[in-house]
């Protein structure tokens, strides 16, 4: 006699196999979003028109929303996995990528995205970036460290550029602050914002002159950087070029919220810092770009640290343009526009990249581990 078989009860899949896609989607895919914005916010202050900027606003701004959801998503099905990141000092870092993405976006909504969309949806949209943006930033500037000191095994001579991304993103929100201060009623509100603002560009600028001189220090003592991290070395490039831009901006408006005096050193001291930095920023990139072709010609592939190729070389960009306005010398309008054609560069090739990797599946695949 036959014996029946019951129906087996529907049960709900394992975390660990619901939404595949997403399990291994960390926070390093911020670096797109801020990648893709300041291709349309450096653009905007060259001293010539660049077509379809506010398209590659709307592309970051899209960008942006995706990865939102998705990263909403990996958090409800792998929050396991979402765990181990902020618990691994390599991966939590970037955490300090998503205020930036919120920032970045921010900018380019008042530079560029009030073409598209209006002033009275733009101004709204820069607001709400920055609040989110300047809260989730600060978030990040103390909470990495403080795991990175009392939760992380953090190997000896393991320092990497990565460890500015959480301490940068206050600067970020020291140069979206300025282009808001005109948009605040005359007073209190608009100093508060421009000294605001100029608290955050110290906090940043203070934290990373504590973390660089370890990170070439590691470099000095430990030798090069694994080929995968090597385009990471560019990093340091980020809080040069956006602190020289912060000031800048800081200095733009000025005027309009505090006093005379001050407002007359801000300016000077815009030139003052901003004109060193920037030749340090070169000095650096130097390296960075020797280093890189050292590791390519090793057999370096292609991987989401290429990111790095981008934002902040698009700092760089804002800060010699920041410059060519408070100085009046060509010379950084072309330093500006000879920047900008690589930043444009490494956008495509990262971002060609990145599209082939999504479609065969090799960025969102587990990590080969040996």
């Amino acid at each position: 006699m036959a014996t029946l078989t019951p129906p087996r009860a529907h049960t709900r899949a394992p975390v660990a196999v619901r939404r595949p896609a997403l399990r291994h989607l960390g926070p390093n895919w911020y670096a797109a979003v801020m990648g893709t914005a300041v291709v349309a916010n450096a653009g905007a202050g060259l001293p010539f028109h660049v077509p379809g900027l506010s398209v590659v606003w709307a592309l970051s701004l899209a960008l942006l929303v995706v990865l939102l959801a998705a990263r909403a998503g990996h958090w409800l099905h792998h929050r396991d996995q979402a765990r181990t990141h902020l618990l691994d000092p390599t991966v939590a870092p970037f955490y300090g990528c998503m205020s930036m993405a919120y920032l970045a976006v921010g900018i380019g909504s008042l530079s560029v995205g009030a073409d598209l969309i209006g002033e009275s949806a733009a101004v709204p949209l820069a607001w709400v970036l920055y609040g989110v943006g300047t809260v989730t930033g600060l978030v990040a500037a103390v909470a990495v460290p403080y795991l990175m000191v009392a939760r992380h095994d953090v190997a000896p001579g393991s320092a990497s550029p990565v460890w500015l991304l959480p301490v940068v993103a206050p600067m970020v929100s020291a140069t979206l602050g300025p282009l808001l201060v005109p948009h605040l009623p005359a007073g209190q509100a608009r100093e508060a914002m421009l000294l605001g603002s100029y608290a955050m560009f110290g906090m940043s600028l203070l934290a990373t002159l504590v973390i660089l001189p370890v990170v070439f220090s590691r470099l000095i003592h430990r030798g090069a950087l694994p080929l995968f991290l090597t385009p990471t070395l560019f990093l340091v490039l980020g809080p040069l070029g956006q602190s020289t831009t912060a000031v800048n901006k800081l200095a733009d408006v000025a005027g309009g919220a505090i006093g005379a005096p001050y407002a007359n050193g801000m300016g000077a001291f815009a030139v003052l810092y901003g004109v060193p930095v920037m030749g340090f920023a070169l000095m650096w990139l130097a390296l960075a770009v020797a280093m890189v072709v050292r590791a390519a010609r090793r057999g370096m592939g292609f991987a989401m640290t290429w990111w790095a190729f981008t934002f902040p070389v698009g700092t760089c960009v804002t800060g010699a343009e920041g410059l060519a306005r408070h100085t009046q010398l060509h010379a950084f309008d072309w330093l500006a526009v000879a920047l900008y054609v690589l930043l444009v560069t490494a956008w495509l090739v990262a971002g060609f990249h990145t599209v082939r990797g999504l479609v065969n599946g090799k960025l969102l695949a587990a990590p080969v581990t040996k």
